[in-house]
């Protein structure tokens, strides 16, 4: 069990659970883990959101790295996939983003990512963590001409937005984009800036809104998590197709002009289907996780595209993409690799391909979203206690009672049970048809659950 880290890093109320001294303890500990390969003194770009705590964090974070001995270059307010980006661009040893994603902005987070731009795996992090409670940290101190020096980079935002002009801009250009605008919602968050100038250099008209971070706003009532603002503004402004990021721009949702929600889901299905038609979809297959809609499953046997499933976390898609050779996946959530170009979550990036799809394909976002049926789903957590969340697989009246729901269910609907990662919460997650059945099940069997392991 990790100490520190959890299913994206470490996320903890800022300057008291994050306090600078861990922050400056977990840097120290990761440049020696992730560079202890490395021959000369490793270079690490450190980002960030928009929270008041991101230079707090930053400053922890800088001197760890430098008292070890590794040089740092500072990339300023910056979405997490341009660090992820830039970091196999620059050939940097290690990245640190400095975010609490969709969180509310007194949490913030230290994420690591690894030499290719990827969240490291779970064992560095356990790695981390022996090192950070092992007392060694105090040799691991640099001296003299070995210190380590920082520099501000911020300009290196730029080389971010290249890398969609390279991609893009030749076919933009070929499409009608006169009549086509775009609603965007940047949660007040680390797409604040680059988001605009993208859509500016691919010549696509926008209105923007959540835009003006002042440190405490960042997600308040705006971005992925609050879908309502962009609702309202594409139908108010007669738009074509909102797009909203969440706090470090790693995740989009959009809404259709109508102003209904295209989740993560539904994006897969459309650009998997446009993937598939061109014959660019690796394996003809799409990596989801446990909670994506059982409509995924059902578009996918219907357009002979397999959806494979994986525990919930981007990193376990990208585990299962890396190893079999799939070149799309993500979460309901919003999070959608596209591992021919970056090999992390990119909102943007699956944003400018829900567009193109869109351009090119001629129609409007709600005739796009026809080929895939979202069916209603429920999620009630059962309080249980910590020492038996995990045991819910081994109360046979438990399982018994799952198992009738998933037989009335069969086909139409089901039934996950998951034991969440940091809470005494046992998940109850009921998909179906009838959304006043479902929850009616779901409330039950998690109230089942409460008193069976309480």
């Amino acid at each position: 069990m990790r100490k520190y880290f959890g299913t994206d890093g470490i996320r903890r109320i800022a300057n008291t659970e994050l306090s600078p001294t861990l922050v400056y303890k977990v840097a120290k500990a990761g440049a020696y883990v992730l560079s202890k390969h490395t021959d000369k003194a490793p270079t690490i770009l450190i980002g960030r959101d928009t929270r008041i705590s991101g230079t707090l964090i930053e400053s922890a974070l800088t001197a760890g790295f430098l008292s070890y001995g590794a040089n740092v270059k500072l990339l300023g307010v910056l979405p997490t996939p341009a660090v992820a980006y830039l970091t196999r661009k620059l050939n940097a040893d290690a990245s640190v983003v400095i975010s609490a994603s969709h969180n509310t902005y007194e949490f913030n987070g230290v994420k690591y990512f690894s030499n290719k731009g990827m969240k490291i795996p779970d064992e560095i992090e356990e790695e981390i963590e022996e090192v950070m409670d092992s007392g060694k940290l105090e040799e691991l101190t640099a001296v003299n001409e070995k210190i380590g020096v920082s520099e501000i980079r911020e300009d290196l935002a730029e080389e971010y937005v290249w890398f969609f002009i390279d991609l893009f801009k030749r076919e933009f250009d070929k499409f009608d984009k006169s009549n086509f605008v775009v609603g965007i919602d940047t949660a007040n968050g680390a797409t604040y800036k680059v988001a605009e100038k993208v859509y500016k250099e691919l010549g696509i008209k926008y209105k923007i809104i959540s835009n003006n971070p002042d440190g405490i706003n960042i997600n308040n009532k705006c971005g992925s998590t609050h879908l309502e603002n962009i609702q309202k503004y594409v139908v108010d402004n007669k738009l074509d197709i909102g797009i909203a990021y969440d706090g470090d721009g790693d995740r989009c949702l959009a809404v259709d002009e109508k102003g209904n929600i295209i989740d993560g889901d539904i994006c897969l299905a459309i650009i998997s289907k446009d993937m598939k038609e061109k014959g660019t979809l690796k394996n003809d297959t799409v990596v989801a996780t446990v909670m994506s809609n059982i409509g995924l499953n059902k578009y996918g046997q219907e357009n002979g595209v397999t959806i494979k499933q994986t525990k919930v976390g981007d990193r376990y898609v990208l585990e299962e993409m890396l190893k079999n050779g799939y070149n799309i996946g993500g979460e309901q959530s919003g999070h959608v690799i596209f591992l021919d170009y970056n090999p992390t979550g990119d909102g943007i990036l699956t944003s400018l391909m829900l567009i193109k799809t869109l351009l090119e394909k001629k129609k409007k976002a709600s005739e796009l979203t026809n080929i895939i049926k979202i069916y209603p789903q429920v999620l009630v957590n059962a309080k249980v206690s910590s020492e038996k969340k995990y045991d819910y697989d081994k109360d046979s009246e438990i399982k018994e009672k799952i198992n009738q729901l998933e037989e009335e269910f069969a086909g139409n609907g089901r039934v996950l049970i998951r034991p969440s990662g940091t809470e005494p919460l046992v998940r109850v997650m009921i998909e179906g048809e009838n959304q006043e059945y479902i929850t009616k099940k779901a409330t039950e069997l998690a109230e089942f659950i409460e008193e069976k392991l309480k």
